[in-house]
């Protein structure tokens, strides 16, 4: 396998998720969709057998029992990397789980400038550089449409209070907008990913956010028609914040769940 010498510092972070009907596709794939959103760029990702199975579990540093778990025969890893001038970082993903125990288990680590200062926030140490995904605002029509199929799209009107997955009843007419253009475009899904801010421990962050793309998920299924298979609920934690988490307005809009297209045939 080709390596690549990379210097900087190093903060190794791992996490255990109570997800017990979850596979480690799906603990992967909204941290994925996060990285990319916050412009990080996919460098190499495999799966159990193509990482090489056994002998690749040892070609990664990983931290010890019982911080971090590895099923030897269900892991998934990939590496990214992003570029902001003349800095540049790295992340691997590290994702298992343990059947007996009902848990996922994530293991990031995170390769940056040698005099980055903060811990918290290691996959994005500087959310000012990250660009907003559009937001979409309540009763747009059309303009909903371009700017789904332009990016990643902020469901605003959403309002989530800390800790709560309950979504605002003012956003009905953002989720008609989404409804309408499935019902138009048969052959397309969506995914929703929620966000929260950095208050509290990131595996619980991890499982509200998810609650609260569920929330919005059951809410275009009950309220307007939308079949289960068109759309899925993801979590992204606390993983790509779009303003800062040291003030309560920034945590306030960093709590929200985004609409994605995950099928444009």
């Amino acid at each position: 396998m080709l390596t690549r010498p990379i210097e900087g510092r190093v903060e190794q972070t791992a996490w255990r998720i109570p997800a017990p009907d979850l596979g480690t596709l799906e603990l992967l794939t909204p941290l994925r969709t996060a990285l990319e959103a916050d412009g990080w760029r996919l460098v190499f990702e495999c799966e159990t057998v193509v990482c090489g199975g056994f002998d690749f579990r040892y070609s990664t540093q990983v931290l010890p029992e019982p911080g971090m778990h590895v099923d030897l025969g269900d892991f998934r890893f990939l590496s990214a990397r992003k570029s902001t001038g003349a800095t540049e970082e790295h992340v691997t993903l590290l994702v298992s789980r343990s059947t007996g125990a009902g848990a996922g288990y994530v293991q990031m680590i995170h390769i940056g400038p040698a005099e980055s200062a903060s811990a918290a926030e290691p996959v994005t140490p500087s959310p000012a550089l990250k660009p907003d995904a559009p937001a979409i605002a309540p009763g747009t029509g059309n303009d909903v449409w371009m700017a789904l199929e332009s990016s990643s799209v902020v469901l605003e009107g959403l309002e989530f209070a800390i800790g709560a997955a309950d979504t605002a009843r003012g956003a009905d007419n953002v989720l008609k907008d989404l409804a309408d253009y499935l019902a138009t475009h048969q052959n397309r899904t969506l995914a929703l990913v929620g966000h929260t801010d950095s208050l509290g421990a990131p595996e619980t962050n991890l499982a509200l956010s998810r609650r609260r793309a569920e929330a919005v998920r059951n809410r275009l299924i009950r309220d307007h028609g939308v079949a289960a298979s068109r759309v899925v609920a993801l979590g992204a934690g606390l993983m790509a914040p779009r303003d800062t988490n040291l003030t309560e307005e920034g945590r306030a809009r960093n709590r929200r769940v985004e609409a994605i297209l995950t099928s444009t045939r």
